[in-house]
């Protein structure tokens, strides 16, 4: 699991936080679901990153290219992907590999997060890349909001990751629980209008309501893939990511948001990020919450079939 992206260490082992928890309540999940790997370069966590606004950008493009072609070759096979990942540059390999597998087809994006993830190696205050990859989905490098000057190495892996063609209609996105942000990403999301569901609308309307919205909104695209951070929740869930924000869903919300995405006809992908047991300061409380979102998911999509 691929984790070079994020600015801590650890998120690698968010797969075996949930085998861990699944003995807990269900010791035969990872028999009956069948887990494939795909090789990482977490090796390049011990070198020096040469890309300061891009960190590590070089090993994000070969994840690109190895998870993209995984993710593609699920979905031309008549398989549903759930993609675990380690951090969330992975969900701009995700997107990458579905549009390999639809090249023609209308994606829709539904980002459940407490960020945005559509900073630019122009933009990023920390030069993570867990925070830019719905930037390579969009195929948006922010100019306007330019902070950086940055290399001609950097540029061309960051073109790299953006491919021949935009993958993402950037008006195709909807954000649920967004609650971080930066200046360059809110110019990004009013410029584009993307749609922004807070959580105090989520408490207001309910889940159901929520859903049905997000969906109406992506009414005119062909397929639809959820992308699940984990600090989408709330720091009473969530102390075990990288970045835990307050004031987020509730872990009953979250379960209530996967089991309705995953009942759309739409849906192709979808994805859980950000798990990392190392930060957990409870034990294994965050995997366990993790793996009850999984569970239930898993369950859900398997009566759908």
């Amino acid at each position: 699991m691929s984790e070079l992206g994020a600015g801590t260490r650890g998120s690698s082992a968010g797969l075996k936080a949930l085998q861990a928890a699944s003995f807990t309540s269900n010791p035969r999940f990872f028999l009956e679901n069948k887990i494939e790997h795909v090789e990482d370069v977490n090796d390049l966590l011990y070198a020096h990153s040469n890309n300061p606004f891009g960190k590590r950008i070089e090993g994000i493009v070969k994840m690109y290219r190895r998870l993209s072609a995984k993710v593609a070759e699920t979905l031309e096979d008549n398989n549903f992907p759930f993609v675990i990942s380690g951090d969330h540059s992975n969900g701009g390999a995700t997107i990458a590999g579905i549009k390999q597998a639809f090249p023609n087809k209308r994606l829709g994006v539904v980002w459940i997060d407490a960020h945005a993830d559509l900073h630019s190696p122009y933009t990023s205050p920390s030069g993570n890349m867990h925070g830019m990859p719905l930037a390579t989905a969009i195929a948006d490098d922010n100019i306007d909001c330019k902070v950086h000057d940055v290399t001609e190495d950097t540029v061309l892996q960051w073109n790299k990751l953006k491919g021949q063609r935009q993958r993402v209609i950037a008006s195709d996105i909807v954000f649920i629980a967004l609650r971080d942000t930066e200046h360059p990403e809110d110019f990004l999301i009013k410029k584009h209008g993307m749609h922004v569901f807070k959580v105090a609308e989520v408490r207001k309307q309910g889940v159901q309501e929520i859903v049905n919205q997000s969906l109406e909104k992506l009414k005119d695209c062909d397929i639809i893939y959820v992308s699940f951070d984990v600090d989408s929740m709330d720091t009473s869930v969530s102390i075990g990511t990288g970045t835990p924000v307050p004031d987020g869903l509730f872990l009953e919300e979250a379960i209530a948001f996967m089991n309705a995405f995953s009942q759309e006809p739409k849906l192709c992908c979808m994805e859980m990020t950000e798990i990392n047991p190392m930060l957990d300061d409870k034990k294994n409380a965050m995997g366990e919450a993790a793996f009850r979102i999984l569970e239930n998911t898993v369950s859900s999509l398997e009566k759908k079939k």
